[in-house]
């Protein structure tokens, strides 16, 4: 058995499916003071739709207002109507400082007052 759908229908479908992962998606890159929408993202790199400008350097990926990554990446092809983007280097963002000294799990926290 064969399917056959036409041009239009397909086309219909496609952007169906992108509206959705768009819709679906907090993911979003911070460019200087651009923001874009992540459609899919995995170890290695990530996708965006292809009117996306073809990035290079270092960016931001945020989940909704939670900054996860600090990334270095290059745009490196377009496929089925996506911009492709890979890591060259990807450094998970930490809300505070790591600490330079040892910190004995038995350490009290704080000291009450007699």
């Amino acid at each position: 058995m064969s399917f056959f759908l036409p041009k239009e229908v397909r086309e219909g479908l496609e952007a169906a499916r992108k509206r959705d992962l768009k819709r679906k998606s907090r993911l979003r890159v911070h460019v200087d003071d651009d923001i874009f929408t992540i459609l899919r993202f995995w170890e290695n790199g990530f996708a965006m739709e292809e009117d996306a400008p073809k990035l290079r350097g270092l960016v931001d990926i945020y989940d909704g207002s939670r900054h996860l990554y600090q990334c270095l990446i290059i745009a490196s092809s377009e496929e089925d109507g996506e911009m492709v983007y890979e890591f060259k280097r990807n450094t998970q963002a930490h809300d505070k400082a790591p600490l330079d000294f040892y910190r004995d799990p038995q350490t009290p926290i704080a000291l009450l007052p007699r």
